[in-house]
C-alpha cells in the first residue's frame, strides 16, 4: 500500500501471542480476519493505546503513537482513533446525542450539540438524538457509536465486530453505512471480523490471522486468488474476489453483465443500475473446468482462460487450480482424478464454466 496512512508491528509472547507487521493507506479497509481468539482485538485497542505490547511501533501518518525502542506511548486519550466496540459501550443515561457529545470534549461548548446532530444525521439517526440505548434497536445503538467515534475527527477508524448483535437484513444497511464513509473521511480503517462476508463486502484488503501470527497480508483480490491459502478453504472456503462495474442490464432475462479486469460476466441481478460498482466473488468449488468449450448448457458463463497454478495438498484428494482471465485469477476445486484425466498443468488453456446464480454479488447503492 503506497502512502501508507497508519503503519503498525507488534510482537509479544504472553499473555497472548501476537506477531504481525501491516499498513493501510488512506481511504483502504484493512478487514483482520480470523476465528476468536486469535488476537484480532487486541490488535485494535493496542493501535487505541488501551492494552501495550512487549515490542509495538505504530505510526499514524507523520504522528508516532507507540515506539517500545524509543520509549513512546501516547495515552489513548491523546491518540486521534476512532473505537467503534463490539458492544457498543455508550452510556445508557444519555440521550444518543449525549453519547455523541462525550466525544466532543476537544470542541468549543457551543459547537457540541449541532456537531452530534450533525453526525447523528450522517449515520440516518437524526430523529432519535434525544432516546437513549434502551429505547434504540441493536442496528441504532451501533450507528450511535458509530457517530460518537466519528466525533473525535479521527485519523484512523477501528471497528471491533462491528455487526455481531444485528440480523443479517440490518448487517447489509450497516455494510452500506461504514462502505459510503469509506469514500467520503478519507481515513485508514482497520475492521475486525469472524464473518467473511464482511471481508467480501468491504475490504480492499485483508490481513488473515491466526492464532496471533499473520498468515497472509496483501490485497484482497490478490489474497483470495491464492491456490495455496487453504486455511481459508477449512475456514469459510476458497474463493476469487474482484471489483467490477456493470456494464448492461437485461430485465426480460433477469441478468446483468459485469465487467471485472476484462472479464465479462453475467449475474443473476436484474435491478442493478449500469455504470454502478460492484465487489463479486466465485466460489472455487463453483467453477467447472473443461479442456473444450461446451455446447448446451443453462449456465452463462464460459471464461476462456490458462492455468497458471495448482496447489496439491500432500495426501489430499482436491487440488486447487488457479486460471488467468486478462489481468484477473479464477480458482477452480477440483478432484486429483480430473487433474491428471484432463491434463491440466501450468500453462495449459482452459474453460472455466460458472453459473450466473453461484456469483455472489454486491452491488455498491
Amino acid at each position: 500500500m503506497a502512502d501508507a496512512a497508519l503503519r503498525v508491528r507488534l510482537r509479544q509472547t504472553t499473555p497472548m501471542p501476537l506477531d504481525v507487521d501491516f499498513t493501510c493507506a488512506t481511504g483502504d479497509v484493512l478487514a483482520i480476519f480470523g476465528p476468536s481468539g486469535s488476537g484480532k482485538t487486541s490488535i485494535l485497542r493496542t493501535i487505541a493505546g488501551l492494552r501495550r505490547a512487549d515490542d509495538a511501533a505504530i505510526h499514524c501518518g507523520a504522528e508516532t503513537w507507540a515506539d517500545t525502542a524509543a520509549g513512546v506511548d501516547v495515552p489513548a486519550h491523546l491518540r486521534p482513533a476512532g473505537f467503534v466496540f463490539q458492544d457498543y459501550a455508550l452510556f445508557p443515561h444519555l440521550s444518543a446525542l449525549g453519547n455523541v457529545m462525550t466525544a466532543l470534549g476537544h470542541r468549543p461548548r457551543a459547537d457540541r450539540a449541532p456537531r452530534a446532530a450533525a453526525l447523528l444525521g450522517l449515520v440516518h439517526l437524526g430523529e432519535a438524538s434525544e432516546r437513549r440505548p434502551a429505547q434504540l434497536s441493536g442496528g441504532e445503538r451501533q450507528r450511535v457509536a458509530l457517530a460518537r467515534a466519528l466525533a473525535r475527527d479521527p485519523k484512523v477508524l477501528l471497528l471491533d465486530e462491528p455487526f455481531t448483535a444485528v440480523d443479517r437484513a440490518v448487517r447489509r444497511k450497516l455494510q452500506d453505512d461504514i462502505d459510503a464513509l469509506r469514500h467520503s473521511l478519507e481515513v485508514p480503517m482497520v475492521l475486525v471480523t469472524h464473518d467473511f462476508d464482511d471481508v467480501v463486502r468491504l475490504a480492499s484488503h485483508v490481513l488473515l490471522l491466526e492464532r496471533g501470527h499473520a498468515v497472509a497480508c496483501g490485497p484482497v483480490g490478490e489474497l483470495m486468488a491464492r491456490p495455496d491459502l487453504t486455511w481459508l478453504r477449512d475456514a469459510v472456503g476458497l474463493g476469487a474476489v474482484f471489483d467490477a462495474r456493470v456494464t448492461a442490464v437485461d430485465p426480460v432475462r433477469g441478468l446483468a453483465t459485469l465487467d471485472a479486469d476484462g472479464m465479462r460476466l453475467l449475474v443473476a441481478e436484474p435491478a442493478a443500475a449500469v455504470g454502478s460498482q460492484a465487489r463479486i466473488r466465485i466460489p472455487a468449488r463453483e467453477v467447472i473446468l473443461a479442456t473444450a468449450a461446451p455446447q448446451g448448457l443453462s449456465l452463462h458463463n464460459v471464461i476462456t482462460g490458462r492455468v497458471t497454478g495448482l496447489h496439491h495438498e500432500p495426501g489430499g484428494s482436491h487440488v486447487v487450480v488457479q486460471v488467468a482471465v486478462g489481468q484477473a485469477r479464477l480458482l477452480a476445486e477440483v478432484t486429483r482424478d480430473a487433474v491428471v484425466r484432463l491434463g491440466i498443468a501450468d500453462g495449459v488453456p482452459i474453460h472455466a464454466l460458472v453459473k450466473s446464480v453461484s456469483i455472489d454479488l454486491r452491488v455498491r447503492r
